[in-house]
């Protein structure tokens, strides 16, 4: 099944549970990927998705940073219960070890192929390499700080 067809399944069963915090952060899921596929005319996959999930929860964090600027517990809460719900529809996320290990060997093929150590200036190059492989497989400001820490060796 694929994560599209998920989604739209738990839809349904927070509909019949009357789970309706839950349901109501699946229907904003739902919306973003239907007005991706609008705007794009594409078919989403699961890749797709999980890029959609991940500029939610993104989007949900920064919400709950100014919330808790503005002395608003409530609403920062109401994002972080949206942000759990949106955090089941990805996949398993690498350790810090296991990112810095994948970012190291990106870096030393990159090198290879450069004929010449990768450095500070190779930043865009291995980013590019680096989204292709662990796009939805791990967060992306803690990769960019593994690829900063790999170009710095």
């Amino acid at each position: 099944m694929s994560l599209k067809d998920q989604i739209t399944e738990d839809m349904k069963a927070a509909m019949r549970a009357r789970d309706t915090e839950r349901l109501g952060t699946i229907r904003l899921l739902t919306a973003a990927m239907k007005q991706k596929e609008v705007d794009e005319r594409v078919e989403l996959d699961d890749t797709l998705v999980i890029a959609i999930v991940d500029k939610l929860i993104k989007q949900r964090k920064d919400s709950i940073e100014a919330y808790t600027k503005a002395a608003r517990q409530d609403l920062a809460d109401k994002e972080a219960a949206e942000i759990t719900v949106l955090q089941a529809y990805l996949p398993a996320r690498l350790s810090a070890d296991e990112v810095a290990a994948e970012v190291k060997a990106i870096v030393a093929g990159l090198g290879e192929e450069l004929g010449r150590k990768a450095g500070p200036g190779d930043m865009g190059k291995v980013m590019g390499a680096v989204k292709a492989k662990l796009a939805g497989k791990a967060d992306m400001g803690q990769v960019s700080a593994a690829v900063k820490a790999a170009l710095a060796d």
